[in-house]
């Protein structure tokens, strides 16, 4: 085992590198037009099967391949997205699909993403299990939620890529762009030195609307990703996680997900909303739910 462990690191990485380039790829093409299904079968075939836990991989394997089908995917900056180490993706929060889209996001880049979702869910049948298996994060909303910070704290020194929608929810009626953000991600990026990388979608919102219970599937929607560089949080580390560090650090995260969103839509974003982010703010926010 030992004389095949670096051999099977060597193959991994290489399958990862491999699957980074087909996925990165897409970047070239002009913005708009759907990733090409030779390459998202070729994603599919490459994408991680190890650390995934038995149900979260059989979820992803499921679904995978039901979302190639009933919407075109335009994922881009995914080179933005570490090879190996611990880190923060933070995200608009649109729809109850988003979690599904940025699964498959991050699998391309060949990381298995981790999430922070409602307690509650861990108690259902379906989506119980992949939760439980996939070492995902339970956020007690009753609760203070310092649980659910430890434990995502954890998971980036750990290693993984952790998934936050610092908005906490969305709304069912929305112009989609950003809502008044929570300081979780930033209190756990100002504690553990993590990259912060900023993400915004666009698109999950006219696949699953927040309002509607089935999908809509004509016309198909262009679930749209794009990651920008690490947010510059080096200055508010040092010295005590106060108030405002915790506020500085929030509207520098919201402030980039706005600016990429805005590339997405193609149109500028309203002047920002005053952001509550007081110490007493929920220290996790869920990621599903």
């Amino acid at each position: 085992m030992r004389a095949g462990a670096p051999a099977d690191m060597i193959r991994g990485m290489a399958r990862q590198d491999r699957l980074r380039r087909i996925s990165q790829a897409h970047d070239r093409r002009r913005s708009g037009p759907g990733i090409r299904l030779w390459r998202k079968l070729a994603i599919w075939l490459l994408y991680p099967r190890r650390d995934r836990g038995f149900w979260y991989g059989f979820a992803i394997d499921v679904l995978w391949p039901v979302l190639m089908a009933v919407a075109r995917w335009d994922f881009r900056g995914g080179r933005q997205v570490p090879t190996s180490g611990g880190a923060l993706l933070a995200v608009n929060h649109l729809s109850h699909v988003d979690p599904i889209v940025l699964v498959s996001y991050v699998m391309a880049q060949g990381r298995v993403p981790r999430f922070l979702a409602m307690k509650e869910l861990w108690g259902m049948t379906v989506v119980g299990a992949p939760l439980r298996g996939g070492r995902h994060i339970p956020v007690d909303r009753r609760a203070s939620g310092v649980e659910a910070y430890r434990a995502a704290v954890e998971a980036v020194r750990r290693g993984e890529v952790v998934v936050l929608y610092p908005e906490g929810g969305f709304a069912e009626h929305s112009d989609g762009w950003p809502r008044a953000a929570r300081s979780g991600v930033a209190r756990i990026a100002l504690e553990t030195g993590a990259p912060v990388i900023p993400v915004a979608q666009w698109g999950s919102n006219h696949l699953l609307p927040p309002s509607a219970s089935r999908p809509t599937l004509f016309p198909r929607a262009t679930l749209r990703v794009l990651a920008d560089p690490a947010v510059a949080l080096d200055d508010l580390r040092a010295g005590r996680i106060g108030r405002r560090a915790l506020h500085e650090a929030t509207d520098r995260i919201m402030g980039r997900i706005t600016e990429q969103l805005a590339v997405l839509r193609g149109e500028e974003p309203p002047r920002p909303e005053s952001r509550e982010t007081a110490d007493t703010a929920d220290p996790a926010e869920p990621a599903v739910g």
